[in-house]
Order: structure tokens, then C-alpha cells, then sequence
């Protein structure tokens, strides 16, 4: 298969899965066989661009001009490829999952559930593709209209009101301000193609560029920065497996992987290191993940409280991009793939202990190891992952996170990393804690196990022991992100 051939099979995959997956809606066992095989074809046409990107090499896919100068294009680096397999790989497991959640737990219109899951993998491996800032608008676009039915799955009016919130914070913030960035952009470099070093060097003095740089932060709601946050917990109306899909994914990734692109390719980390531009973002994403993290705490709704955790930790990828350093931005970028197997865990059993028991409340859950134990250690294994400590892969990531803040000498930001951490266990530990040493409410016996079904179970634990062999087997992913920083 040629790269071209490749990148066409990466993103037509997807779309043929949701014309499928309408075309059998009668059908479930079809329309799910369906999926998930676009699924494996989506994984392996990724995969198979992994020698050509680890080689050096840079393929491309050139559709049409949109605009004289400003062509629909799709080009592969490093960062794009790995997103492209956290995203190709986790939608397999979250189909799998979504058999078991949504069967288990009778959810209706399940067929425009699984179109609409396809679409926006396909809208999210565009970005992942993006060989510049037009296509990567366009796409980026396209994954918020295709969301927006997932998030208001349930029809009710707490899911359309939810789904307004998502919607008008995501619209607001891209058209209004990235949009902006990127005209911006087109007027200063005239170019919006993503280059090694940047576009911007000598195009503008640090104050236009500090501006810049913010529209970008802030127009990437999906990114999560604060203010612009309140789109997330929002959409925790949404099924669980959207839930999922939103926070490991695709859309938090795609706004945080957007952050880091810009920073890498439009910027410039040697332009944002010099002109000290960068540290803004840094420090407005350190308040994110000093904020959220204390909002978590307080959060009785286990998804709520995940949701936070989100926006906390997708606060660490953009501090890294802020950081403009090497260590900082292989932090960022590895942190995508460490968070979204951690994060997609801990959703995954927020699902099966609703399926299985019916329980959404932290305070509810007393004793729900001893009833399921194999999703309450799941959930523990993922905690300690996006805690950051080892044998688990999250380790890496925030390890590369604090060098770069140290290398930059930012003892404050080496501070809160550290306290940040401390919160994560506050908010994370307790629940496994609570779920196995805390006798079941309103029971003096054990009760017998109750696990989830067997669709919910495999993945959870799949992507429970991914935490796991991402400690033991970083180097492909360090070694895949390590020429994007090479040159400096």
C-alpha cells in the first residue's frame, strides 16, 4: 500500500464505517461487526505509515484548493502519527466496550450512536493528518458538528441543555477566536502550512505574537484552558462511551494536540523560547490544572469528578507547549497517548459500575470492590497511571514535564506539578479505597461478585494493563516524538 493510498484508507475508513453502520441499523450484530472492522482497517492503514515517519520520511496527500494558495492537504509527522494510533487503536476498544454499555444498559438509537462515533473518528484523523492550519480548521469544525448528537444522545432536556453548552462554548471559542488566529496567521506568514521551526520567526514583534499565541490557547476550546472549560463537564450528560470518546479519544486530544502542533509548527519552540512568549500559556495552563484539580475534590459525581481530572491534566500537554523546551514538549506529546489510556480506564469503569449496579454517586459506591473487584482494581491502576507513579506509564510523561520545567528553571511550575500530583491522589485513591475497605451501605455480609458484562469487562482491563506496558515500553513512543525536538 502506498502512503497516499495509506492516508485516503485512514480517513475514507471511518466514513464507510458510518455509512455502514446506518445501512445495517437494523441489524446490530452487522451494523457492530461493521464498525469494528472499519476500526481494524483504520488501525492498520495508520500503522502501516509507521516506517515511512519513523524513516524520515513525510507523506502527504493533496486533495483541492479550497482558497488560491490554501489546499485541502493531509501530511504525516511524528506527533500527527501518534495521535493518529491513540485514536485508531482506542476506537477498536471502545466498540467493543460500547456492545457491552449500550446493550447492558438498553440505550436507545444505538444506530446513529455508532454513524456518529465513526464520523467523528474520521473528523478527529483529520486533524491528526492536518498538513496545515485550513485543513485542520475545517476538521476540527467537522468533529463538534459530529459530536454534538452523542453528547445530546439521551433527547431529554438535561441533554439538550448540555449540548448547548457544549456547543456554544465550542463554536464561540473557534470561530470567534481561532478563526481569527488563524486569518492572522494567513496575513502575517502567508502561508498556514504546518513547517518544521515554524512560520513566524521575524513576521511580528513578542506583543502581536503573545496575542497570537493566546487566541490560539484560548479559540482551542477543546483544549480545556479556563475560562473556557465549562463545555466539558457539560457534556457528561452523554453516555458513558462518549464520555470516553470525548476525554481519551478524540476531542480533548484534538484540542490539546492542536495546541502543541501550533506551538511546534506555526510558532516555533526556539521563536516561543526566546521571545519567553510561551511562558504566559504555561502559567495560565498551570492555574487550569491547579483549579480543576481542586474542583475535582469536590465532586460527589464520579464521571464529574473525572471530567476536571480532564481538564486538569490536558492543563499539563499545553504547560508543556508553553514550556518551549525539548524535554517539556516530548512531556506534551507523550502525555496524549499516557492520559488517554489512563483517562479512557477510569471512564470505562465509571460505565461498568453504572451498568452493573446502577451507582453515579462516590458516596454510593462503599464496598462496590467486594461486589466488583476487577473493575474497582482497574480503576485503582488507572489512578495511580494519571497520578504519575510507577510501574505505569503516566510516569514519563509528567517525569519529561518537570525536566522541562527545571531545564527552563520554572521552580514555581516544578511546585505545582508536584502539588498537582498530591491532588490527584486525594481526588483519585479514596475511590478505590472507599470501594474495598468500606463496608457496603446498609450490609453486614459479602455480597457476591457482580461484574459488568463481558463487552464492558475485557476492554477496561485491556486498557487497565495498557497502563501498564506504557511504563515498560515508552522508548517507540519517545524515539517516534524525539526528531521534532532534535534540532534543538
Amino acid at each position: 500500500m502506498s502512503p497516499q493510498t495509506a492516508i485516503s484508507a485512514t480517513l475514507l475508513l471511518p466514513l464507510a464505517g458510518s455509512v455502514l453502520a446506518l445501512a445495517f441499523g437494523r441489524r446490530p450484530n452487522l451494523r457492530e461487526i461493521a464498525t469494528l472492522l472499519a476500526a481494524a482497517g483504520t488501525l492498520a492503514a495508520v500503522a502501516s505509515l509507521t516506517p515511512a515517519v519513523l524513516a524520515g520520511r513525510r507523506p502527504g496527500l493533496e486533495l483541492f484548493e479550497i482558497l488560491p494558495g490554501l489546499p485541502l492537504a493531509f501530511a504525516l509527522e511524528p506527533l500527527g502519527l501518534l495521535f493518529a494510533l491513540v485514536a485508531a487503536g482506542l476506537w477498536i476498544v471502545t466498540t467493543c466496550y460500547s456492545i457491552g454499555y449500550m446493550r447492558g444498559s438498553g440505550e436507545g438509537h444505538q444506530t446513529r450512536y455508532y454513524a456518529c462515533f465513526a464520523l467523528s473518528i474520521a473528523a478527529a484523523l483529520g486533524v491528526a493528518l492536518s498538513a496545515n492550519l485550513l485543513t485542520l480548521f475545517v476538521c476540527y469544525e467537522a468533529l463538534t458538528l459530529s459530536t454534538y448528537p452523542l453528547v445530546t444522545h439521551h433527547g431529554d432536556e438535561r441533554a439538550r441543555r448540555g449540548g448547548r453548552t457544549y456547543l456554544a462554548v465550542l463554536m464561540f471559542t473557534s470561530i470567534g477566536l481561532l478563526l481569527l488566529a488563524v486569518l492572522w496567521t494567513w496575513q502575517l506568514a502567508g502561508t498556514l502550512d504546518f513547517r518544521p521551526g515554524g512560520i513566524l520567526a521575524d513576521k511580528a514583534g513578542p506583543g502581536a505574537l503573545g496575542l497570537l499565541l493566546a487566541l490560539y490557547a484560548f479559540g482551542t476550546g477543546k483544549a480545556a484552558l479556563m475560562p473556557f472549560h465549562r463545555w466539558l463537564p457539560a457534556a457528561m450528560v452523554a453516555p458513558t462511551p462518549v464520555s470516553a470518546l470525548l476525554h481519551a479519544v478524540a476531542v480533548v486530544k484534538v484540542g490539546v494536540f492542536t495546541v502543541l502542533k501550533v506551538a511546534i509548527y506555526v510558532f516555533g519552540i526556539d521563536l516561543l523560547h526566546e521571545t519567553g512568549i510561551g511562558l504566559g500559556l504555561a502559567y495560565a495552563a498551570a492555574v487550569t490544572v491547579l483549579v480543576a484539580s481542586l474542583v475535582a475534590l469536590r465532586q460527589d459525581n464520579l464521571k464529574a469528578r473525572l471530567a476536571y481530572s480532564t481538564v486538569s491534566q490536558l492543563g499539563y500537554i499545553v504547560l508543556g507547549a508553553g514550556l518551549a523546551s525539548p524535554w517539556s514538549v516530548l512531556g506534551g506529546g507523550m502525555h496524549i497517548a499516557m492520559h488517554a489510556l489512563g483517562k479512557i480506564t477510569l471512564f470505562f469503569c465509571a460505565g461498568a459500575i453504572y451498568v452493573a449496579a446502577h451507582k453515579t454517586e462516590i458516596s454510593e459506591m462503599r464496598g462496590i470492590g467486594r461486589t466488583m473487584p476487577v473493575t474497582t482494581f482497574a480503576f485503582l491502576l488507572a489512578s495511580l497511571s494519571v497520578i504519575g507513579l510507577p510501574p505505569f506509564g503516566g510516569t514519563w510523561s509528567k517525569w519529561f514535564l518537570v525536566m522541562g520545567a527545571v531545564e527552563s528553571r520554572q521552580i514555581v511550575l516544578v511546585s505545582l506539578l508536584m502539588i498537582s500530583s498530591l491532588l490527584n491522589i486525594a481526588y483519585l485513591v479514596p475511590i478505590a479505597v472507599r470501594g474495598f475497605f468500606y463496608a457496603p451501605v446498609g450490609s453486614s455480609r459479602n455480597p457476591g461478585i457482580a461484574e459488568a458484562p463481558l463487552f464492558c469487562l475485557v476492554p477496561l482491563c485491556l486498557t487497565a494493563a495498557g497502563c501498564i506496558a506504557l511504563f515498560f515500553f515508552a522508548d517507540p513512543i519517545y524515539r517516534l516524538l524525539l526528531p521534532i525536538v532534535q534540532a534543538h
